[in-house]
């Protein structure tokens, strides 16, 4: 087995991918993808792994791996591609929707592979998946006491059973530890004695839990535009989070201060005012036929912080036409829905982030996560979201914990508050890099020339980029 030697000061790992070994013969039998091979020449294979990773010998599921073949005569090897979501079609993704057009440059050194999640989580794809029609619902709102803690965990434990009941191996085996197991199988049959991984979005929280079972198997982690799900405190975590989201709010104050045309005097308080007028009563919104209570407006007010400068006049005049008592400007362009919501329950989510136990836990992480971002409060935190996870029928099962030592060195690539938030999973592996993107968006691979030649040359090369390289 290879050794990761250190770096030299170029800031290149000294170890490329065409010089690792094969650990097996590969054994997956390429051929033409069920809806063919798309305008990318894109193959496909399936692969038999267990349901539970625990039982090996049990029950197995077909993995459904697309492959886009190096265009060089000679691959040096593969980097297996996750688009985040949690979803199931990130074949179709890559044949269809411009995915391969942002590999291209990877893939004259490169074979680009891919595979379509167990479970097909959101999105159901080629693997096998679980039969269940979701709708998006609206985020829960704060319960008040124990009774509202009750009844919320009461409805979605009757929404997750409904569910449930349609495979209820597979619906216990979702988690992102188990998709990383998948990973390492796919590994083993692509003939990769170590993995290069790119994990986008929720593909970065695999990634982690991927780097957790396998690091002796680690060549190359790219995590782009995600978040830590390796801290060793996660109450701790959790204020982080808040910190790093509240940042959005704070720019727009930063512009609104400084531009004329803003006309709010005192931003911040002003914003304040608004989030308690509607924590005390909820302030009607007659354009959606809805109202909005604090937290709503919190939600909604970050979703159009996080646009950055271009969506700043349309929240500022939304503060004052609500301070007036109409909401209105708060509600979403459709076809969004006109209030904070989740797309799915979260079966991947669900299993991989904890959840409070009982209304007395709930209020102490809320009040932590207040006194650390007392403009956002927990509002576009994953705290928030898991609300819909109060009451789950299945235990968590992937939970947050710092990586192991021994790692090679992983990048990182983000914008304004994912990078931080990131930031702190890198720090915990020596020699690791990132590339900084300062603005708004979500991932940088497919959309910025600059990030994306810098990780092209970490996942080809070994190539690092220090600390905080701007693109």
């Amino acid at each position: 087995m290879l050794k990761i030697l250190s770096l030299v000061a170029s800031g290149a790992l000294a170890l490329n991918a065409a010089t690792v070994p094969a650990s097996a013969a590969p054994s997956l039998d390429w051929g033409e993808c069920p809806g063919g091979p798309g305008t990318v020449g894109i193959e496909c294979a399936s692969l038999q792994v267990p349901v539970d990773w625990d039982d090996p010998g049990g029950r197995q599921l077909t993995l459904m791996i697309g492959r886009l073949p190096s265009t060089a005569a000679k691959s040096q090897g593969s980097v297996t591609v996750n688009f985040g979501g949690p979803m199931g079609i990130s074949i179709d993704m890559m044949r269809s929707y411009g995915g391969a057009e942002a590999f291209a440059g990877l893939r004259q050194k490169m074979d680009i592979v891919t595979w379509d999640m167990r479970g097909g989580p959101n999105l159901p794809g080629l693997s096998t998946n679980l039969q269940c029609e979701w709708s998006g619902a609206r985020l829960p709102r704060l319960p008040r006491n124990q009774a509202e803690f009750d009844q919320l965990a009461a409805a979605n434990r009757a929404t997750a059973e409904k569910c449930r009941a349609k495979d209820p191996q597979l619906f216990e085996s979702m988690d992102s530890a188990s998709q990383a197991r998948d990973l390492e199988a796919i590994r083993k049959a692509l003939g990769e004695a170590k993995v290069n991984f790119y994990g986008a979005s929720y593909g970065g929280f695999l990634a982690q839990a991927y780097a957790r079972l396998y690091p002796q198997h680690v060549r190359t982690i790219v995590l782009d535009g995600t978040w830590s799900h390796s801290a060793a405190n996660w109450d701790r975590e959790l204020t982080k989070v808040a910190r790093d989201v509240q940042s959005f709010l704070i720019r727009f104050f930063d512009w609104c201060r400084a531009t004329p045309s803003c006309s709010i005097d005192n931003p911040q308080v002003e914003w304040q005012r608004l989030v308690s007028k509607a924590s005390r009563t909820p302030i009607p919104a007659p354009a959606a036929g809805t109202t909005y209570d604090g937290n709503d407006l919190r939600s909604l007010g970050l979703q159009l912080a996080r646009r950055g400068p271009a969506s700043y006049p349309k929240l500022a005049g939304a503060i004052k036409q609500a301070l007036a008592g109409d909401a209105s400007g708060f509600v979403p362009a459709r076809p969004n829905p006109p209030y904070p919501y989740t797309p799915t329950p979260g079966v991947v989510e669900c299993a991989d982030w904890p959840h409070p136990a009982n209304q007395r836990e709930l209020q102490r992480q809320v009040r932590r996560m207040e006194a650390a971002a007392p403009y956002t409060g927990a509002a576009g935190t994953i705290a928030y979201a898991t609300l819909s996870c109060v009451g789950w029928p299945v235990p968590l099962q992937n939970e947050p914990a710092a990586l192991p030592k021994g790692l090679p060195p992983l990048l990182m690539a983000g914008n304004w508050s994912e990078f931080d938030s990131a930031s702190r999973v890198i720090d915990q592996v020596p020699g690791s890099g990132s590339v900084y993107h300062d603005g708004p968006g979500h991932t940088l691979y497919t959309v910025n020339a600059c990030a994306r030649a810098k990780i092209d040359a970490y996942l080809a090369d070994g190539v690092v980029p220090p600390r905080g390289t701007r693109c």
